[in-house]
């Protein structure tokens, strides 16, 4: 990573504009100088983040003085008289507000991984404070002229394909926003910005809310059905909330899921479900229906103010689907086998229940219970016998080895101290290349549930490699929420977890393998990214893998291959739920973006919806609309959630390139195209030529429905 003097000296030969002379930046240094979270990077490995010494009451100042720093940079690249180039305009924009996303790697931890009420408050001053920031860059009209003179001459005379890549995206991305807008429109566009940014804040701090605060207490003679290290988990967590001698089941999927799976007690499970799927859905100040409301509204007025019809059509014109119709019509394709195979699922379930006695009607509480039943039955597969050889050391080993054989990755544990974490739970390990020892970068890991930490699992960087600078090398992150044991014990994991594990390592690597010049090119459009991390998932089910890793947390046996033949001849059971539960989710999110969204009823659009897909009655959404932050906690997965099945399209016709190699899926020609066409290049290049690179050929939905034991639909 180079200095920051350096940095100055570049930035300052590319724009060539007396308002970037060192004494700015010493004025800025002296702004920084006591907030340490504006400060650079120290250490080793090129510098990491002080996040052992981040204080949640330096983070305003840290935001506001990187907002101040980062419009100079942006001023002195408009303002500059020098004729208009890809280096003192593009190059220069994005050599721009360094300091600030130093800060953002500290607001993204406090946010995410590490929230508290006092942050929450901050973060709800900062939210506006923050799209006003983004608006007074993309709506600067002097910029985007130079940026659009630049553009206009590369249309003219192309640039180097990279530079060209950059130049054709930050056009396009100042052109979404806005910046063709005449003054009038700009000022109610920010203005739109503005509003949803403090929306999205309360939205997702609605359900972190709902999560922390739903919290189901069991006592020992309601604990039927439960694994013993689930139950010493449980035990924990009671007593961690001040609740001795009792047993926490807390209102995150890490919790519900197995309780769900595996309690006897069915009036349990109906309330831990319904304070699941009823987190921001609760009629009290903490409902997200009028925000979501207010939310499509807006987002509709602002796409109207670019000549859009709906959002949809906006958002999808730089994605793999371009326009929501192809969107739907890929949905609607896997739609109808998914929901019949749910009545081939319910069905089955109906008659273990009838034939238990139970003299129920399967609800959608019961779902996954009698669907462990059913696959105990058909079979002969207990899930809890599996987690036993599910251990997450044994696993994170596994992908060490998967990334060795696939990336010639090698990962070793940092010296404890060496490295600053910002919780006692958080690991890192050193990423070198395994032939030439080169440095790659650290990788973080963050697994475990707590008080402050959003679910769900997800993946990030706190820098990204580039080269226009110089190289740089990659600090990137995992998190998970698994329940965190009793002391001594192994943490145990289900297979769909685990999966999940793979997935965002799989970002990970993504990150790691970057092979690209500008930081834009590390960006990706979001119906493809998924794809890698999605591809990732199928390397647990290699015989390397499960042969190696799979052993008993207590015995240290392998996993029986009679064990492993159940698990593979059961691998598209229950996968009416999956894909439906996931659908359901996605249709909705399109849906509720081509409506008209004045006067709309959430929950009422909701049933209606979902009652035109004919959805049925025993499951729900994966994500009901008032808690589905991928699509209103911010803009990322908007009209974008059917992007995982998208992805899952590639990722099952890739899988197929594997199958058929003579090495299978750790054939060394194949892993060479894997990471020079769909992992090293970003977004260095166009998706859907990568992956014709990569494959010879467009994706087929065929290698889907297979995967998923769907009827294969012929021409």
């Amino acid at each position: 990573m180079i200095s920051k003097s350096l940095k100055t000296t570049i930035i300052c030969s590319l724009i060539l504009f007396a308002s970037c002379k060192e004494d700015t930046k010493t004025e800025d240094k002296k702004l920084m100088s006591d907030n340490l979270l504006l400060q650079e990077w120290t250490g080793p490995y090129e510098g990491v983040p002080a996040f052992d010494k981040m204080d949640v009451k330096d983070i305003k100042e840290a935001i506001e003085t990187g907002m101040e720093i980062g419009l100079k940079d942006v001023e002195a690249i408009a303002n500059n008289e020098a004729s208009p180039t890809f280096e003192n305009t593009i190059a220069a924009l994005e050599a721009s507000a360094d300091e600030l996303n130093h800060v953002f790697t500290y607001y993204g931890i406090l946010s995410s991984n590490m929230s508290s009420p006092e942050f929450r408050d901050i973060q709800g001053e900062l939210a506006p404070k923050l799209s006003e920031y983004s608006s007074k860059i993309s709506q600067n009209e002097k910029l985007f002229q130079r940026i659009k003179a630049v553009y206009d001459a590369s249309q003219k005379t192309p640039l180097p394909a990279d530079q060209q890549r950059v130049v054709d995206l930050t056009y396009k991305r100042f052109e979404m926003n806005g910046a063709n807008l005449d003054e009038e429109k700009k000022k109610r566009y920010a203005e739109i910005n503005k509003e949803l940014s403090s929306l999205y804040t309360k939205f997702s701090n609605n359900v972190l809310h709902d999560e922390e605060n739903y919290i189901t207490y069991l006592n020992k003679n309601q604990l039927g059905g439960l694994s013993e290290s689930f139950i010493n988990s449980a035990a924990k967590i009671a007593a961690d909330n001040g609740q001795e001698g009792k047993y926490a089941i807390t209102n995150t999927r890490s919790s519900m899921d197995p309780f769900l799976t595996y309690s006897t007690e069915r009036d349990l499970r109906k309330i831990v479900w319904t304070n699941y799927y009823a987190r921001g859905d609760n009629g009290d100040e903490y409902d997200n229906n009028k925000i979501i409301a207010d939310i499509l509204k807006l987002r509709k007025e602002r796409v109207a103010l670019l000549g859009y019809d709906n959002y949809a059509e906006w958002r999808l014109q730089d994605r793999m689907a371009k326009n929501p119709k192809n969107a739907m019509d890929l949905m609607m394709a896997v739609w109808p086998a998914a929901i019949a195979r749910v009545d081939e699922e319910v069905a089955d379930m109906q008659a273990v229940a009838n034939a238990n006695g139970d003299n129920i009607t399967i609800e959608p509480w019961d779902y996954r219970y009698y669907a462990e039943k059913v696959r105990q039955k058909k079979y002969d597969l207990d899930s809890d016998e599996v987690k036993q050889y599910l251990q997450l050391d044994k696993l994170t080993e596994a992908l060490f080895y998967t990334a060795g054989r696939l990336f010639n990755y090698k990962f070793t544990p940092v010296e404890e101290g060496k490295v600053p974490v910002f919780h006692d739970d958080v690991k890192v390990w050193e990423v070198t290349d395994k032939a030439t020892g080169k440095h790659i970068g650290l990788w973080y890991l963050d697994p475990f549930a707590r008080q402050g930490k959003r679910s769900g699992a997800w993946a990030t960087t706190y820098r990204s490699y580039t080269s226009y600078q110089g190289e740089t090398n990659v600090l990137a992150s995992n998190n998970s929420n698994f329940v965190k044991p009793a002391p001594g014990e192994a943490v145990l994991v289900s297979w769909d977890d685990a999966e999940t594990f793979f997935h965002e390592f799989g970002h990970a690597l993504h990150f790691f393998s970057s092979n690209v010049k500008y930081p834009t090119l590390n960006g990706g459009v979001r119906d493809y990214t998924e794809f890698q991390s999605q591809l990732l998932e199928r390397w647990l089910s290699t015989d390397e893998v499960i042969n190696q890793f799979l052993v008993h947390h207590k015995t240290g046996e392998p996993i029986p291959a009679s064990l492993v033949e159940k698990i593979k001849k059961a691998s598209t059971f229950n996968q009416g739920f999956g894909t439906t539960e996931y659908l359901a989710s996605a249709l909705i999110d399109m849906k509720l973006h081509l409506a008209d969204p004045t006067n709309i009823d959430i929950d009422k659009f909701e049933r209606d919806a979902l009652a035109e897909l004919d959805m049925p009655d025993e499951l729900p959404m994966r994500h009901r609309t008032p808690h589905f932050g991928h699509v209103f906690s911010g803009e990322g997965y908007a009209t974008a959630y059917y992007g995982y099945m998208w992805a899952d399209v590639l990722t099952s016709d890739a899988s197929e390139a594997f199958r058929e190699a003579p090495g299978g899926f750790y054939d060394e020609e194949v892993a060479d195209k894997l990471v020079k066409y769909l992992f090293a290049p970003r977004n260095s290049m166009d998706p859907a030529e990568a992956y014709r690179l990569f494959r010879g050929r467009d994706a087929k939905i065929e290698a889907l429905m297979r995967d998923r034991g769907f009827p294969v639909p012929t021409e």
